[in-house]
């Protein structure tokens, strides 16, 4: 009876090892390749081609084919290239609940891009209220253009699942589809009353680029296509 027990500990012994090397084996997922006319902002490895802004460095970085805000405090990480108009998509996913980040689009490279450009809300909604104790205002809600136009109720994936977003700026027009939901289709020009507080909705073009705010988020597949 003690050689078998002392067999059985040994088999799971064995067991756990190879499953651990072959964890430690897979290979970083591969970045999907993007849609014809998109282009990848994303190499699938550094972060050239961005930069960060208002925050810290060290809470960005990559992992396993994606781009990774590891933290609160790292302000926004931002593409070098500026945009005017274009169709921008992208995957995201919480690592928790209570998330909250978002895409910041036609913004300049300093300054709050809710309010020097725009931001486009992205946060856990069913989460944040219980874990933070604090109620959303409806300009808050994902898929928002931040404190400016309140987003229809997002289908928002189960925490660790991806969730896609896709933003379309044209001239005074933005749109915004999360998971295929079209949330948000407004005319800039509607807003008049909040440019001094919003000066970014006047912008006609700037940077693109993801938030640190709070816990990490992961973001994949990022791809763009210029609009004429």
């Amino acid at each position: 009876m003690r050689i078998a027990l002392q067999f059985g500990a040994l088999a799971v012994v064995v067991c756990a090892a190879s499953l651990r090397a072959d964890e430690k084996a897979q290979p970083p997922e591969k970045p999907a390749a993007p849609p014809a006319g998109f282009t990848s902002l994303f190499n699938g490895t550094s972060l050239d081609g961005w930069k960060v802004s208002g925050g810290k460095a060290e809470a960005w970085g990559t992992e396993n084919g994606t781009i990774v805000c590891k933290s609160g405090g790292g302000g926004y990480l931002l593409t070098e290239k500026e945009y005017a108009n274009f169709e921008f998509r992208c995957e995201y996913k919480w690592a928790k609940a209570g998330g909250n980040s978002g895409v910041g689009i036609r913004t300049p490279e300093k300054g709050d891009p809710a309010y020097a450009g725009m931001e486009i809300q992205l946060i856990d909604d069913e989460g944040w209220e219980s874990v933070n104790k604090s109620k959303l205002a409806g300009y808050q809600h994902t898929g928002s253009i931040y404190d400016v136009q309140p987003a229809k109720e997002a289908k928002n994936k189960k925490i660790g699942e991806w969730n896609t977003v896709k933003i379309v700026c044209d001239g005074r027009k933005v749109t915004v589809v999360h998971n295929d939901v079209e949330l948000v289709n407004a005319t800039l020009d509607d807003y008049k009353k909040k440019f001094d507080k919003h000066p970014g909705l006047e912008r006609t073009k700037g940077h693109i680029g993801f938030q640190s705010y709070n816990i990490r988020v992961d973001f994949r597949n990022v791809w763009i296509k210029e609009l004429k």
